[in-house]
């Protein structure tokens, strides 16, 4: 099910995102391979809500990044971008301290839309913080 596109890497992904969302909230991506992406992403007091738990906001940022750049990572040949058209999250859990990690893997790479589910756990346990779905429609050329 589908290819890397040409060009894409972690060092990418990681120089793109530092002056943006992503790298403000320390957000790493580690691994691509094909029809997935792993990242991680340091808890901090910026990631939490006042009541002290993470803030959702902050799960959703870390699982649709992954998400996206694998989106990306996954174009069809000839398209330009992407961009998110429905998500979904499910959470199941908070950490206090430490890092959580995002695991995105693909479920559908059409030539109009990519589905991805990502799961974000406790780097420390694996336990298991987020479940989380995004729908990328597939941006083409305009002629």
């Amino acid at each position: 099910m589908g290819s890397l596109r040409q060009g894409v890497s972690i060092e990418l992904f990681n120089e793109r995102g530092a002056e943006y969302l992503p790298g403000y909230l320390g957000i790493e991506m580690l691994e691509l391979k094909l029809n997935s992406l792993s990242s991680r992403m340091p808890v901090r007091q910026l990631h939490f809500a006042p009541n002290h738990f993470l803030h959702a906001a902050s799960i959703v940022a870390l699982a649709d990044t992954t998400c996206g750049y694998a989106a990306y990572a996954h174009l069809p040949a000839g398209a330009d971008s992407f961009t998110t058209i429905e998500l979904k999250s499910n959470h199941l859990g908070t950490v206090k301290e430490g890092s959580i990690a995002c695991l995105a893997t693909a479920q559908h790479l059409g030539r109009t839309t990519q589905v991805w589910d990502a799961m974000v756990t406790d780097e420390a346990d694996g336990r298991k913080i987020a479940l989380f779905r995004c729908t990328q429609m597939i941006l083409w050329p305009k002629t």
